[in-house]
């Protein structure tokens, strides 16, 4: 999309245009992605482009449209390019040093709910937490809830605060500096990690806009994509209460490999919940395990 002199360019037509050269350029979310990018440049919402799609955008506006178009031309994600990612139907920031949080992770968070409907407190572990969106969105949905989150990385747990404080959490939540849970002593009714899976020969495969903006430390799984579990299956058990229950994300093709690895340690089956369970796309997501 060319530049245009302010008064020529409708968002009607702009959304026309910005969808074909997204959809032309090979992006399938051309829709979606076009739509967000208006919004934000103008600051009208879905129902107000809807309503006003003659409303004529101004100079400063179609500038702003033309650098956020050429970046997701570059497979740049909108989420990146926009700062913020809707997870759970909250918004969290987003930046470089955090991976990119994924709608199938809410298939963590809905059996994490399961797990501690039936207690009347709760204190849950986030491993490895980056934007903190898992265990921020429990303690939204719990509020007799607390948390502890870790993370190797203090520019990651420097974003997972400032969503802690945009949602109201922060009193309820501890961010620890550490490998893992390397160091943390207390022990959880809950924990929950959506750790590195990828193998490391296969990262380069991965579509642009996650191979070239998430950091390569929150992918990385090693060798056979399984380093990060081998090492929680090991470090885990000391911090769980008897009964506690670990819900751990996977690679559509590790449920079992992750599933042995803990019952190795002594973890059991989930009596309510199958031990592995799928995301909406009916890919294996989630792993289960108990405590005794």
């Amino acid at each position: 999309m060319k530049m245009i002199m302010p008064g020529d360019l409708p968002i009607g037509g702009c959304l026309f245009a910005l969808r074909k050269k997204l959809s032309d350029s090979g992006i399938e979310t051309a829709d979606l992605d076009a739509r967000l990018l208006v919004q934000a440049a103008t600051g009208i919402d879905h129902a107000g482009m809807i309503m006003a799609p003659e409303r004529l955008l101004s100079s400063g506006e179609i500038v702003a449209i033309e650098e956020m178009l050429q970046r997701r031309l570059r497979r740049e994600p909108v989420s990146r390019i926009l700062g913020v990612r809707e997870f759970y139907g909250r918004e969290f920031s987003v930046t470089g040093d955090v991976l990119d949080p994924r709608p199938d992770t809410e298939t963590l968070v809905n059996l994490a709910l399961r797990v501690a409907a039936d207690r009347t407190s709760c204190d849950i572990l986030d491993i490895g937490t980056g934007t903190g969106a898992i265990i921020i969105t429990l303690l939204c949905e719990l509020a007799q809830a607390k948390g502890v989150a870790s993370d190797i990385s203090k520019a990651a747990l420097k974003v997972a605060r400032a969503n802690s404080c945009r949602h109201g959490v922060e009193k309820r939540l501890e961010l620890v500096e550490t490998v893992w849970c390397a160091g943390i002593e207390q022990r959880f009714d809950i924990i929950v990690s959506n750790p590195p899976y990828i193998a490391s020969e296969t990262i380069d495969q991965l579509d642009r806009d996650v191979r070239d903006y998430d950091p390569h430390l929150a992918l990385d799984g090693g060798r056979d994509g399984l380093d990060a579990y081998r090492q929680l299956a090991l470090q885990c058990p000391a911090r769980m209460k008897p009964g506690a229950v670990i819900l751990l994300e996977i690679g559509f093709d590790q449920a079992d490999k992750v599933a042995g690895l803990f019952q190795t340690q002594g973890f059991v089956a989930h009596s309510k919940i199958e031990v592995i369970n799928k995301d909406i796309a009916g890919n294996d997501r989630v792993v289960t395990m108990v405590w005794p």
